[in-house]
């Protein structure tokens, strides 16, 4: 038996059989949400070969329940790039939602902005994406499933039907690209000016990886990210951690119902 599908096996001996409609990952400063899912929560040290997310700000463990009416399974923390140098190191966990028989996910994260109509505390639903920081997790993969097609990997009827619940809850939810950087570092202020001049709306250092491992497993998926901060030189603030942990509950609530709301409409 392979190792996703022990995983999955031991995941349904604890949190049952039925399959999980979504799945969720949650960023810095978001794990609170996965406290409103009713169900089993796991450690990661309980499922050999998770990531222990090493970030303050994230829960690592597995939440599977129900979530206003909806199966869902909960990746309260993530690995990053950053703490490894693996591009891939969310491939297991990613695969394991697969073998539990979900086919679409949600991920959410902390960024920071470069518009001044996005201000620390509002969402930004992602339309695209730029893999700045110059590496993939497919690379090492020696299948011909490696050259995955990324045209319209931000699923637009997911994002439909997010847009409608953020209108239905009279929360703003515009869309943008969101560049990804390495980390751990944060982004110099040229760093910004050339992202903005490629087109990018917010700036971060997750989600990218796992949208590009989501499209490869043929998992639909869509993005929101809590804007937490300005860009480096955008503003006067200062750019920190734990800053993005102090400012990620001002749009973590406004997600949470834009969440709850799409899933209890049955989209």
């Amino acid at each position: 038996m392979s190792r996703n599908a022990e995983l999955a096996r031991l995941i349904r001996d604890r949190a049952g059989d039925e399959p999980p409609e979504y799945g969720l990952i949650l960023g810095s400063g978001l794990g609170h949400l996965a406290a409103a899912v009713e169900g089993v929560a796991i450690p990661y040290s309980d499922l050999p070969g998770f990531p222990h997310a090493g970030v303050s700000g994230h829960v690592p463990q597995l939440v599977v329940g129900r979530l206003d009416g909806r199966r869902v399974a909960v990746l309260g923390g993530r690995a990053h790039y950053y703490e490894s140098g693996r591009a891939d190191v969310m491939r297991l966990p990613l695969e394991v939602l697969k073998a539990l028989g979900c086919d679409r996910l949600i991920l959410t994260n902390a960024a920071g902005s470069l518009r001044a109509d996005m201000p620390p505390g509002s969402l930004m639903l992602l339309s695209d994406h730029i893999a700045f920081a110059g590496t993939n997790p497919l690379i090492g993969e020696a299948s011909e499933a490696r050259f995955v097609p990324m045209t319209d990997a931000h699923d637009p009827a997911i994002r439909a039907g997010l847009k409608a619940a953020a209108k239905a809850e009279g929360i703003a939810l515009p869309e943008g690209v969101y560049c990804w950087f390495s980390g751990p570092s944060f982004e110099t202020p040229a760093e910004i000016r050339a992202a903005r001049v490629l087109g990018a709306d917010a700036v971060g250092m997750s989600t990218v990886p796992e949208v590009i491992l989501a499209r490869f497993l043929g998992l639909r998926c869509a993005a929101v990210s809590v804007i937490t901060n300005m860009g480096a030189g955008l503003s006067d603030e200062s750019i920190s951690h734990e800053h993005t942990k102090a400012m990620a509950p001002l749009g973590a609530a406004k997600l949470e119902r834009i969440l709850r709301r799409f899933l209890g409409q049955g989209a």
